[in-house]
């Protein structure tokens, strides 16, 4: 299984790196819409939606993602007005999410699963095509940032988990996983700053401007693992190991960008102006 899931991921980060380096931003969008669309597919299963549902919903997203990556944010005099998808996002991400995985509510209707799925799938087409416009390298860095983290906890909850992070909604998480991920993370901020990698325009000339450039990656670290623990909720409420099978070793395509989702929006908000 590790073969199969290091192989698929390899396989992956290439055509990533083809797709980012050599796509127009046309063909980047609509690379990206796709991927969000087949989420999306997943994302109604994990609502309870019959296929002609799946369709119309994954149709819906691709739309509303295209539209959203597509359309000049206008130029705006205030902050909350140029990035309010990026706000919306964040505001999801880190009031909405958490309680929603504290209670653990089991929806009589789908329509909330539903919104939830637009909420977090819609704004990383945006995020995506804006990062991308401040340079691949950039973009490739803090989507690296979800997975230097997820990596990190699978390896360190294999030889050290004890403790269970959230036992009723994903039991193989543990919190020596957690410990390993913002171990990881907190290597990788520093690797960066030495490398003298972009960091927000408010954190270049900030007292302790490289601390607080740790301290950022390593809350968009815990906002993936907030987004991976949204995704494992539903599929528990749904009764399934994965959203998907097709690709071998991660599951499907939700499995494999689920850390991405929160990351994407809110390393938007931070890093763009």
């Amino acid at each position: 299984m590790l073969k199969t899931r290091v192989f698929t991921a390899a396989l992956l980060l290439a055509a990533l790196l083809a797709a980012l380096y050599w796509l127009p931003r046309a063909g980047w969008i609509a690379l990206v819409v796709a991927l969000l669309a087949l989420a999306a597919w997943e994302w109604g299963g994990l609502s309870g939606l019959s296929a002609p549902g799946r369709v119309l919903y994954a149709g819906a997203i691709a739309a509303a993602a295209a539209i959203a990556a597509s359309a000049r944010l206008p130029s705006a005099q205030s902050f909350l007005e140029h990035s309010w998808i990026y706000v919306a996002s964040a505001a999801f991400w880190l009031l909405l999410v958490p309680l929603w995985l504290w209670k653990r509510p089991v929806f009589a209707s789908r329509s909330v699963p539903l919104l939830a799925g637009v909420v977090s799938l819609v704004p990383c087409a945006p995020a995506v095509s804006e990062l991308l416009e401040a340079g691949p390298g950039t973009l490739l860095a803090l989507m690296a940032v979800a997975w230097v983290s997820d990596t990190a906890a699978y390896f360190a909850g294999k030889r050290f988990g004890r403790h269970k992070l959230a036992p009723a909604i994903s039991p193989g998480k543990t919190w020596e996983g957690v410990y390993g991920a913002l171990a990881a993370v907190t290597v990788y901020a520093i690797a960066w700053l030495a490398a003298g990698g972009p960091r927000p325009a408010m954190l270049r000339e900030a007292p302790l401007g490289a601390l607080w450039f740790v301290i950022l990656l390593l809350a968009l670290a815990a906002t993936g693992m907030i987004g991976d623990l949204l995704e494992s909720q539903l599929k528990r409420q749904a009764g399934v190991k994965d959203s998907g099978t097709l690709l071998p070793g991660h599951g499907g395509v939700l499995d494999r960008i689920d850390a991405l989702l929160p990351v994407l929006p809110l390393a938007a908000l931070t890093f763009l102006k």
